[in-house]
């Protein structure tokens, strides 16, 4: 694999893995809604503005397509998932089902993309997972939350929705583009949810604001961004695959950030983890792609 690859997959986890921790800052302050709403009341109109004062222009086929990609990979993931957790499904739980996304992709990726994974990637797919079983297996043993433990699946679903068919368009609109018509997606649907299931304010607590900030910049603008990058560089099975790193560098973050205890297990499920990302950008084989490599930001 290209070093430079490595560093844009490398960026990808650290930023991804950054929503769990601004979350946790969030939710101190706030509900989970409020966190999502305020986040995305940001992000939206300030991507939105720069795509005006750079002169981007949005034709109407661009729209259709980068709305649904917005409901799929963003509101169709993060409601869901975020919603369990309200309702009492432990983040362990969460994670491990999470972290079935890669294998969902992985097995559609081949007949509709063209993306074959061959036998030491499923191997890799197989120990990733069990590397993810393994950091979060202490917050498993807190139970699974009930039936509401099938929202997490719908936000794989979706999520893995939103890969497949973000890889297959190939969109020639720019990465700004892309992320800003889909963060204002976002922007309707958390604000929409939060009307219907919470209690919209305007919170007045410093530390919220913070993880406002938090999630803001280096969740939405450095985490969306550098998956929409690494899913048009790489491919959709490469671009899941890296997400199994998401739960342990998330256990890195809350260690840095929070000083929570790192056990054994979890460095062991680490190491496990990153073994089985190894194996599977190894195995797999990304249809290439019909755009030049220089075109893959876009150009709208």
């Amino acid at each position: 694999m290209r070093r430079s690859h490595l560093l844009a997959g490398a960026l990808y986890v650290l930023f991804w893995s950054s929503g769990f921790v601004g979350a946790e800052l969030g939710t101190r302050a706030a509900p989970a809604l409020e966190l999502l709403m305020w986040r995305y009341l940001i992000a939206g109109p300030v991507l939105l503005a720069l795509c005006v004062v750079l002169g981007r222009r949005v034709r109407r086929d661009v729209l259709v397509r980068q709305v649904l990609l917005g409901v799929l990979a963003q509101v169709g993931y993060l409601g869901p998932v975020v919603y369990a957790v309200g309702r009492g499904v432990p983040a362990g739980t969460t994670a491990l089902v999470a972290a079935l996304q890669p294998m969902v992709v992985a097995v559609a990726a081949g007949p509709l993309l063209g993306e074959r994974v061959r036998g030491p990637g499923w191997a890799g797919l197989a120990t990733g997972f069990v590397g993810v079983g393994v950091v979060v297996a202490g917050d498993l043993s807190a139970g699974v939350g009930g039936w509401w433990v099938l929202l997490p699946l719908a936000g794989v679903l979706s999520l893995s929705a939103g890969t497949l068919l973000g890889r297959r368009w190939e969109p020639p609109e720019s990465l700004l583009v892309s992320i800003a018509i889909q963060t204002s997606v976002a922007t309707v649907g958390f604000t929409t949810l939060n009307l219907l299931l919470g209690d919209p304010t305007v919170p007045a607590g410093g530390d919220f604001w913070f993880a406002v900030a938090w999630v803001v910049v280096l969740s939405t603008f450095g985490g969306y961004g550098s998956y929409l990058f690494v899913l048009r560089s790489q491919g959709a099975t490469s671009a899941s695959t890296w997400l199994y790193l998401s739960p342990p560098v998330t256990m890195l973050w809350a260690w840095a950030k929070f000083g929570d205890r790192i056990g054994p297990a979890a460095m062991a499920g680490l190491v496990v983890t990153a073994a089985g990302v190894a194996l599977v950008l190894r195995g797999s084989s990304a249809a290439p792609s019909r755009k030049p490599v220089e075109a893959v930001c876009g150009a709208t």
